[in-house]
């Protein structure tokens, strides 16, 4: 299987970004201080929010098959970059956030373990280059 984007200069450091054969558009963008106009985020944070997603549907999904569903789900996800160039993510921080009464933690981290260990390919391939910590959050 195949993924395809187009990436198409706007103006300045603006650029869009077709997916899925031009039915859906993001914009993105760099800061003022080199060039920008804020249009959009910038590349490496679409990054940490392909991570976030990744791992919060393979969660979620799989929490639904334990006939386990929180009152209450987020993920943030949080990366620290190089010093220098080429800036990457050398740390990225992950935490699953749950609210709900008497949440089963064995199976949320069940889950969790199943989405970071095995079905999530977006932590496969950061996980090359950062090191990736998670925490589990239950809030009643």
């Amino acid at each position: 299987m195949k993924e395809k984007v187009d990436v198409k200069w706007q103006d300045e450091m603006a650029f869009e970004a077709s997916l899925h054969e031009n039915t859906q558009k993001i914009m993105i963008d760099a800061v003022p201080a080199v060039g920008g106009r804020n249009l959009g985020p910038r590349p490496k944070t679409l990054m940490l929010v392909s991570l976030g997603g990744c791992t919060a549907m393979d969660v979620i999904s799989i929490l639904k098959k334990m006939r386990v569903t929180p009152d209450y789900f987020n993920v943030e996800v949080e990366g620290e970059l190089t010093e220098e160039h080429p800036k990457y993510f050398h740390s990225i921080t992950v935490n699953y956030i749950f609210r709900g009464k008497d949440l089963p933690m064995d199976k949320i981290e069940k889950a969790v373990k199943l989405s970071e260990e095995r079905y999530c390919g977006v932590t496969e391939m950061l996980k090359k280059s950062s090191k990736i910590t998670s925490n589990i959050i239950v809030e009643d």
